[in-house]
């Protein structure tokens, strides 16, 4: 672990010295690739550089302690020794989750599509309540949320609805929200006041740029018809809605919620880009996934992965055994406490299979 820090150190103050060059800052790429790999590097070098402070700070204290001290002194010394310890112990605790191999899409933008699934209107007016839910987080965040398609009902939910959100990150604090989120509670409709249990799919794609996803436009099939609204409201009277299948993977993305057709097709084209990339991925990942699945899960969007019970006032995420009596906060976009406790079991299991080897 620690060849690995003096080699991200003496990299670091390497990049330092380059970005004061004046031959690098007039080149506007590299530049820019040295800030990038700055930034990477800059959180665990300052950590690595607190360890060696309370490391010297250690070494001071036994020193200290070697000499004839007075009663009064040695036990000031002494509970300084015991207070540096404990915090290199925590230093290096956190040395180790930096070091851990990151999630190379973990600083991009996300595209997520909420889907209705079993509960038929219940399920659509979920699909709206979880819609809320992301974009409130969203807020707290002041990330930028933008609807690409969304099909709503008349009730004020949505079969589907397709959003992204730009931020810078969003894909590392939102990848395990994919899966079926169940929902438990008595719809306004239901006049015998019986719980229904209805189901929602999540997906969370990171957003991929066009140089990223090489596309074919032979592959191309793309559709153009009428946009429809729930209940009359906003329906378009020209074929400005887009459909895209892409032939060779069987993919269909849809996007009607723009009046103009070309607006559509790229928001389409953004959509399309992402799941490309996914499948991609999940294609370069499937061996990897065969031998060791995350204990946070897989993200498979046929997995259960949390139920909102509205009469206990309760949400459980089922992969790491978490229930919170606070499903009104949650809804309402307070989804920390969730997403930190997904992040630090995800985190402690790549500890745990990355064997003793750091030192």
């Amino acid at each position: 672990m620690f060849d690995k820090l003096e080699v991200a150190e003496n990299r670091y103050e390497e990049i330092n010295h380059k970005l004061s060059d004046p031959s690098v800052i007039g080149n506007q790429d590299m530049y820019r690739k040295l800030m990038k790999e700055h930034s990477e590097l800059e959180e665990v070098v300052m950590k690595f550089r607190e360890y060696k402070s309370a490391a010297r700070d250690i070494s001071d204290a036994k020193e200290l302690l070697q000499d004839k001290l007075d009663k009064e002194f040695r036990e000031l010394v002494e509970m300084e020794l015991k207070e540096s310890e404990e915090k290199l112990e925590g230093i290096k605790k956190e040395l180790k989750i930096l070091l851990l191999p990151r999630d190379p899409n973990d600083d991009r933008s996300v595209i997520v599509e909420i889907r209705g699934g079993a509960g038929g209107e219940e399920a659509a007016l979920f699909s709206g309540v979880l819609f809320r839910m992301y974009t409130r987080y969203a807020e707290r965040k002041r990330w930028k949320v933008e609807i690409l398609d969304s099909n709503p009902t008349e009730l004020g939910g949505f079969k589907e609805v397709v959003f992204e959100i730009d931020a810078h990150g969003a894909y590392s604090k939102l990848k395990f929200e994919s899966g079926v989120h169940r929902v438990q509670r008595v719809p306004s409709t239901e006049a015998s006041g019986r719980i229904h249990t209805s189901t929602v799919t999540v997906a969370v794609l990171p957003e991929v740029d066009e140089v990223e996803v090489d596309i074919n436009p032979a592959d191309l099939q793309i559709d153009t018809y009428r946009a429809s609204g729930a209940g009359g409201q906003h329906v378009n009277k020209t074929e400005s809605a887009i459909r895209i299948t892409h032939v060779p993977s069987g993919i269909v993305v849809a996007c009607q919620d723009e009046r103009s057709q070309h607006k559509n097709r790229d928001k389409a084209m953004k959509v399309l880009r992402s799941k490309l990339f996914e499948l991609a991925q999940e294609q370069q990942n499937s061996e990897v996934a065969q031998e060791r699945k995350s204990q946070v899960g897989t993200g498979d969007r046929s997995e259960r992965i949390r139920t909102y019970n509205y009469p206990q006032g309760r949400v459980t995420d089922h992969r790491i055994g978490l229930t919170l009596y606070k499903i009104n906060e949650i809804l309402d976009g307070d989804l920390d406490e969730v997403i930190d406790a997904l992040i630090t079991t995800d985190q402690s299991e790549k500890l745990g299979s990355g064997g003793d080897d750091e030192e």
